[in-house]
C-alpha cells in the first residue's frame, strides 16, 4: 500500500494523482495526513476528496465546543497571516463546523510550524511538500516578494526549512524517515538568488540518506496545454544500502523525465486547448460563468486584452496553450483572454478564463469543481465561502495533476524494483 502524507496540501493534487496511478497499477493507497492552514483550501480538499458531509461528531457539537476545538489550531483566511478568534466568532455555526469537520476528515496537522517530527506517522511511503512559491517566483518578485528561502528570512517560502526540522527530529529520535519525498515548486529555485539555499537543502537530504533526482517539467508534455514549467525533486531514502542506491540510480538514468525522447515513449495523449474551454453557451451554467468572467469596459481592461495572450481571438482562432494559471485573472499578466461579445453586451468584448476552466487546466475534473460550487455555503454578509476570487486562488496555487502522475509511477516502479524486505 502507498501511504501518503501531504504537507502544504492545498486542494490535493498529489492525492488526485496517486489515486489515478494506483488505480491503473492495481495498487492500494491511503492518505494518512494533510497539513494546510488556509481554511478555504482545507474545506475544498475535503469536498473534492471526501464529499461534503459533516463529521458526525462535529455535527453534534455546540457552537462553543466547535470554537474551543478550532482555537487549538493556527488557521488562516488568506494563506498569509493567522486568523484570530475574534474574527472566527463572527462566522455562522455551519461555517465553523465545516472547517472543523474538514480538519478532522482530512487528518490535517494544519500548521507545519507547530507540527513535531514524532507526530508524523511511521511507515510513510511518500511525503510531499509543495511549499509556498511567492518569495521565489518571478510573479511574486514583481509584486514585492523577493526575500527567498534564506533560513533567517521568515518568509512563506522559507517554510521549506520546517520540512528539514521534521525529518531531523525523527532522525534524532531514531524514527523511520519517509521512503520518498517529493518537492514541487517554481524553476526559480535554481536561479542564482536561490540556488545556494537549494543546494544546501539537497546536501541536507543527502546527509540524511536520500538520493535526489531533479526534474524540470513542462505541462504540455504531459497532456495539459498550459505554459507552466515546474521543478520537481524526487528524493529516495537509501541510507547506507549501496545495492539499493545502485539499482535506483540505474533506473532513474533510464527513466529520465528530463529527456524528451523518454517522455515521448510514455505515449501521453496530447490534448487540445479547446477541450478545456467551456464555449458552449447554450449551456446556461457555462454562459453564466462566462458572463461573470467578463470585465467592464475600461481603459485598464482594454490594456489587459491587448497585452495578454488571446486564447480565442475576434476571428475565433484558437491558441495552442494557455499561459500559466495564476491566483488572479483580472490583472496583467493573466493566463489569457477569450473573445466574448454576448448579445446586448455593455461590457468588454472579451472574458477571462472561468474558475472552472482554471481547475480543468490544473488537471482536475469538472466533478471536482462542481463538488465545491454545488456545496458552497454562506460565509458572512451573504457572501459565499467559495467566491470566484477564492476559486481562482485555489486553482492557481495548485499543482498540475498530470505532471505528478509519471513521478508517482516511478515511485511504484522503484518499490517493485527493490525487494520490500531487503530494500525498504
Amino acid at each position: 500500500m502507498i501511504k501518503l502524507v501531504e504537507l502544504f496540501s492545498g486542494i490535493g493534487s498529489q492525492a488526485k494523482a496517486i489515486a489515478s496511478v494506483c488505480k491503473k497499477e492495481k495498487m492500494s493507497y491511503k492518505v494518512l495526513n494533510t497539513c494546510e492552514w488556509d481554511i478555504h483550501a482545507i474545506v475544498a480538499y475535503d469536498f473534492i476528496h471526501n464529499g461534503a458531509n459533516l463529521d458526525p461528531l462535529v455535527k453534534k457539537m455546540s457552537r462553543e465546543d466547535v470554537l474551543a476545538h478550532l482555537s487549538k489550531y493556527s488557521l488562516s483566511n488568506d494563506g498569509k497571516k493567522p486568523l484570530n478568534m475574534k474574527t472566527l466568532r463572527n462566522f455562522s455555526d455551519n461555517y465553523l463546523k465545516q472547517i472543523l469537520s474538514s480538519i478532522y476528515r482530512t487528518h490535517n496537522f494544519v500548521d507545519i510550524k507547530e507540527l513535531k517530527g514524532n507526530q508524523l506517522p511511521n511507515d510513510v511511503t511518500i511525503l510531499t511538500y509543495s511549499f509556498p512559491c511567492q518569495d521565489l517566483s518571478s510573479v511574486g518578485s514583481f509584486h514585492g516578494y523577493n526575500k527567498g528561502i534564506d533560513r533567517d528570512a521568515n518568509t512563506r517560502s522559507g517554510l521549506l526549512w520546517q520540512v528539514e526540522r521534521l525529518l531531523l527530529e525523527r532522525q534524532k529520535e531514531n524514527l523511520d524517515l519517509p521512503q520518498f519525498l517529493l518537492l514541487e515548486n517554481v524553476t526559480n529555485l535554481e536561479a542564482k538568488r536561490h540556488n545556494k539555499n537549494f543546494l544546501e537543502w539537497q546536501n541536507s537530504l543527502t546527509n540524511m540518506g536520500y538520493i535526489n533526482c531533479i526534474y524540470k517539467l513542462y505541462s504540455p508534455n504531459f497532456g495539459i496545454p498550459q505554459n507552466r514549467k515546474r521543478l520537481l525533486m524526487l528524493s529516495i531514502y537509501v541510507g547506507n544500502n549501496e545495492n539499493k542506491k545502485s539499482k535506483i540510480k540505474k533506473y532513474l538514468e533510464s527513466h529520465n523525465l528530463n529527456n524528451l525522447d523518454y517522455i515521448k515513449s510514455l505515449n501521453i495523449k496530447k490534448r487540445d486547448l479547446k477541450e478545456f474551454l467551456k464555449l458552449d453557451y447554450t449551456n446556461p451554467i457555462y454562459l453564466d460563468e462566462a458572463i461573470k468572467a467578463q470585465p467592464n469596459s475600461t481603459k485598464s481592461r482594454l490594456t489587459i486584452w491587448n497585452n495578454n495572450s488571446k486564447l480565442v481571438d475576434e476571428r475565433f482562432n484558437f491558441a495552442t496553450i494557455s499561459q500559466t494559471i495564476t491566483t488572479k485573472q483580472d490583472r496583467h499578466p493573466n493566463s489569457g483572454n477569450i473573445y466574448f461579445d454576448y448579445k446586448n453586451n455593455k461590457k468588454s468584448k472579451f472574458r477571462f478564463l472561468t474558475p472552472r476552466e482554471c481547475f480543468l487546466l490544473m488537471g482536475f475534473k469538472e466533478k471536482d469543481y462542481e463538488s465545491l460550487i454545488n456545496n458552497n455555503f454562506a460565509s458572512k454578509n451573504n457572501s459565499l465561502f467559495f467566491s470566484r476570487d477564492r476559486l481562482y486562488k485555489l486553482a492557481g496555487n495548485s499543482i498540475i495533476v498530470d505532471m505528478l502522475k509519471p513521478i508517482f509511477k516511478q515511485v511504484i516502479d522503484i518499490i517493485r524494483l527493490c525487494d520490500d524486505k531487503d530494500m525498504f
